[in-house]
């Protein structure tokens, strides 16, 4: 058959005219205001971003966004709490649809999560107490994050014995799981804390590391650590290695990243298991359940992603090197089936 200019006049009309029907049966599907891409505005405020999992969330954050065809706008306090509640007001004065808070504390926060929602504005909060029923609360369910790893702790080293503990008091995840670290002191009489200790001035890990060093001088008979939160453990992690003492503690931490999984899997490795979600999906489910409210769907309350344990002995036995290969072979660690209604469009996997 010969291609004539007619012909070929009239294949392309069909295939526009077929390509503009997928796109209208496709936006059909979705509700208002995402029917019209580009036209809804979100926004992130962070009050924390140093570190492997913070940018592993954004990366979540941004591919959902893009997915859902957003126009996102990112705001990095950088650990400073009267500029998060500032950058707040900024995202309101931009007219945004929606906003994500990103940690933080109650004391800034609450006023300010108030603000957007009085002008209209939906509002998701990730590992802050806005103190607010209107605003869902997504979290990784860090109570059993901070169990698992102690569960863990026990069965390693039994019931007794001395630990130090990181900690810094007022940031909601570790709130939450200072709880579940009482619990298990209670539980088990043995445990004897010698130390507490933690901040997070930047950089985290060189800083707790500086602390660490001075607690395992002062207590040398130290063999657990519980750093519940990963820059914690990496800085432990420094300070146990310094000190020649990987043969003698166990560090048991949360979340996840490419570089905790090297520094798990070093030779004599102290660090022997944490517990964590996938922070990327956790960024990922921080915007569908913002899109859900700009919907007006029904969203709960409190949005929980189930985290798992990884041991090191896990890690070694499935050459896992990174955060993709933890994903391959740990399905879940791909996805998390929350706040997936059916109209969502998730990012290309």
């Amino acid at each position: 058959m010969t291609l004539t200019r007619r012909l070929f006049m009239k294949l392309t009309t069909g295939a526009i005219a077929l390509t503009a029907g997928l796109s209208s049966a496709f936006a059909a599907d979705m509700p208002a205001p995402f029917d019209n891409p580009g036209q809804v505005k979100i926004a992130l405020v962070r009050y924390l971003s140093t570190g492997d999992f913070f940018q592993a969330y954004l990366s979540g954050v941004e591919a959902q966004a893009a997915a859902l065809g957003v126009d996102l706008r990112v705001f990095d306090s950088r650990q400073d709490a009267a500029l998060q509640a500032d950058m707040v007001d900024q995202a309101i004065a931009l007219g945004v649809d929606g906003i994500v808070i990103q940690h933080g504390l109650t004391e800034s926060m609450q006023a300010a999560a108030q603000r957007a929602i009085d002008a209209g504005i939906k509002v998701v909060a990730f590992d802050v107490n806005v103190q607010n029923d209107a605003i869902p609360q997504v979290e990784q369910s860090d109570r059993d994050l901070a169990r698992l790893a102690l569960e863990q702790a026990v069965k390693d080293n039994g019931e007794s014995w001395k630990a130090g503990y990181v900690y810094v008091a007022g940031i909601a995840p570790l709130d939450r799981r200072d709880e579940t670290w009482k619990i298990f002191k209670d539980r088990y009489p043995g445990i004897d804390e010698v130390a507490m200790f933690g901040t997070l001035d930047n950089p985290i890990a060189n800083s707790v590391a500086n602390q660490a060093r001075s607690v395992l001088q002062a207590h040398p008979d130290i063999q657990v650590m519980f750093a519940p939160y990963d820059e914690f453990a990496k800085g432990v992690k420094i300070a146990v290695d310094e000190a020649g003492l990987t043969d003698q503690i166990d560090i048991y931490s949360a979340d996840i990243s490419t570089a905790d999984i090297s520094a798990m899997r070093e030779p004599g490795s102290a660090w022997a298991a944490t517990a964590a979600t996938n922070p990327a999906v956790v960024g990922e489910v921080s915007v569908r359940t913002l899109a859900m409210l700009l919907a007006g769907e029904d969203v709960p309350h409190n949005v929980i992603v189930p985290p798992t344990l990884i041991t090191q002995k896990m890690l070694n036995d499935n050459d896992i090197k990174n955060m993709d290969d933890l994903s391959a072979k740990m399905p879940q660690f791909a996805h998390a089936d929350v706040s997936v209604p059916s109209w969502m469009p998730l990012p290309p996997r």
